[in-house]
């Protein structure tokens, strides 16, 4: 194939307000902007298509059988009743290939019918769902012993990710956010795995937007309130500044979730915004001097290129994506564990000079990651993928009868 692919993408998120949305929305653009024929194919408040350009658009409108995820995110179990609809929209398209973002109603609905009418599949990882299911459900039993807890979390979490590679031994080929994954899927899979990192605004996230004249050390935090993130290091944060006498500090975060009651009452020096989105969001990010990022478990972290790019330094764990966004002194820290975390933390205040050199360092980092050379590396993979011998995804095809 030497022209692009058409390509249908099925996206888990686009309305809502989390990485796999932000990542669509900016494929979407970056099809509009390069004239790609490109259909988006999302959960939407109806049941619509519309056009921009060489790009189609189709919203499924979730039913009254639909589950809640997350407080914006929901699964419906009978998203199967669009399966003609689905077909009838690939027919008039004529995709060469279909591209889903993981196992949700969309994306299921997407792998049966792409198999159904014989178009090659491409999925791509975004999100450790077998962590997040294995950091709720310990939460959810935080009545249980410790050691109870942590058994049947580890269990539940490795039963989950044997179900998830079962899902990607169908696609013909695979795209992860980070390189750890890459090699976990090609071995798991044994199937062709391709990097597919992500950008960043950089007109939109810049140091410039910074207004306020707050002259406490501000940490900042971005993203959703809940177990996975990890948010309830923050309170231990605050009493490890508080111990060591530091009370010229705060806090600003944004977003929300089912921790965020339990945040309020326990941080004392705490902003709490609500979702922002845009220039306040930027605004937001500019104003905060240490961004503080405690998840175990994301694959990549498109909070953490933003504060970079807003310069600001950030902290993050040793697991997961992000720690391939945060060169260890020169634009933040990375911490082996949860204690290193505050430690890391603590030692970057107070550090004028190394401080003002890390927000320089964050801005030009940041400045190399654009969107669209992540999405020209895509498109690479999709020809590539759909170059590749039959033979080499038969055993998806089986699999998928």
């Amino acid at each position: 194939m030497n022209a692009l692919p058409r390509v249908a993408f099925l996206t888990d998120s686009y309305h809502e307000v989390n990485g796999v949305a932000q990542t669509s929305r900016h494929f979407e653009s970056y099809a509009v902007h390069n004239n790609l024929p490109f259909l988006c194919v999302r959960a939407g408040p109806s049941t619509r298509t519309g056009a921009i350009g060489t790009v189609r658009t189709l919203d499924l409108k979730r039913g009254p059988v639909s589950f809640t995820i997350d407080r914006r995110q929901k699964h419906d179990l009978a998203l199967w009743r669009y399966r003609h609809l689905l077909a009838d929209s690939f027919l008039s398209f004529k995709p060469d290939v279909v591209h889903i973002t993981g196992p949700s109603d969309i994306g299921q609905l997407g792998a049966f019918v792409a198999h159904v009418m014989g178009i090659p599949l491409v999925a791509s990882w975004h999100t450790e769902l077998h962590k997040f299911a294995a950091a709720r459900l310990e939460k959810l039993l935080d009545f249980a012993p410790a050691l109870t807890r942590s058994r049947i979390a580890e269990f539940v979490e490795r039963r989950a990710l044997d179900a998830l590679i079962r899902f990607y031994k169908i696609p013909r080929a695979i795209l992860a956010p980070n390189e750890e994954i890459v090699q976990m899927l090609k071995r798991r899979t044994s199937k062709p795995v391709y990097l597919m990192r992500r950008g960043v605004d950089n007109d939109l996230f810049m140091p410039d937007r910074r207004d306020t004249d707050c002259p406490s050390f501000t940490f900042g935090y971005v993203g959703r309130l809940t177990p996975e993130k990890n948010v309830g290091l923050l309170v231990d944060l605050e009493r490890a500044l508080i111990a060591q006498g530091g009370s010229d500090y705060r806090f600003l975060i944004v977003g929300d979730g089912y921790e965020r009651p339990w945040l309020e009452r326990n941080l004392r020096k705490a902003q709490f915004t609500g979702i922002l989105t845009g220039e306040p969001l930027a605004r937001a990010y500019a104003n905060m001097d240490l961004f503080l990022f405690p998840s175990h478990t994301d694959t990549f972290g498109n909070v953490v290129l933003e504060a970079l790019s807003s310069g600001v330094p950030v902290v993050v764990t040793a697991d997961g994506g992000p720690k391939f966004l945060v060169k260890q002194g020169l634009t933040g820290a990375v911490a082996s564990d949860d204690r290193q975390f505050v430690e890391r933390v603590l030692s970057l205040m107070g550090r004028g000079r190394l401080h003002e050199q890390m927000r320089k360092q964050a801005r030009a980092f940041a400045c190399s990651h654009s969107w669209g050379a992540v999405f020209d590396l895509v498109y690479r993979a999709y020809v590539a993928a759909l170059n590749q011998p039959v033979a080499a995804h038969l055993s998806a095809t089986a699999y998928a009868r």
